[in-house]
């Protein structure tokens, strides 16, 4: 097979991470339409996500938000996003680079992107764009993965001609 010297699979990816982006612009803009909820995985520890210590602690490598009914303060940036959630009753400044984000996921339209793990980014660069897959019913309406995540995932590698 020929080396894919203009890296599609990066380009995907960035184009993926780009409907995350223009999804959260468009609820902080209008907020959340209909039964929409989002739920957004990162990784806690990748250098530019910033949360208390105390988050970090309780996760300290991986972390799903719901952005459902409270959230506050939701802006969007070209490489980042912040956001302000209540824990415990005590509300808390997230800042989450794209980069770190692994999952999202819009249950009531059972819409998910995988992302790759942004840590074996950052350890392989000549693997960082590995594609992303598109989901179908990949997590339950409660975070969880499904039973058997892999039934709706449809590998890009599909798409492509030897």
């Amino acid at each position: 097979m020929t080396e894919d010297l203009l890296q599609y699979d990066r380009l995907v990816e960035r184009a993926l991470k780009n409907v995350v982006r223009e999804a959260l612009t468009f609820v902080s803009e209008h907020g959340l339409p209909g039964a929409h909820h989002l739920y957004v995985t990162f990784r806690t520890d990748h250098p530019d996500v910033t949360l208390s210590d105390e988050l970090r602690e309780k996760y300290p490598l991986e972390m799903t938000i719901v952005l459902q009914y409270q959230f506050w303060d939701l802006i969007i940036g070209d490489e980042q996003f912040e956001v302000t959630l209540s824990f415990n009753d005590r509300h808390q400044r997230l800042v989450v680079p794209f980069s770190a984000v692994n999952a999202f996921a819009d249950p009531s339209v059972n819409f998910a992107l995988q992302f790759q793990p942004a840590e074996a980014a950052a350890q392989n660069d000549d693997t960082a764009g590995q594609p992303a897959e598109a989901v179908g019913d990949g997590a339950n309406t409660d975070g969880e993965p499904a039973e058997n995540p892999t039934d709706n995932i449809i590998p890009l590698d599909t798409f492509r001609k030897d």
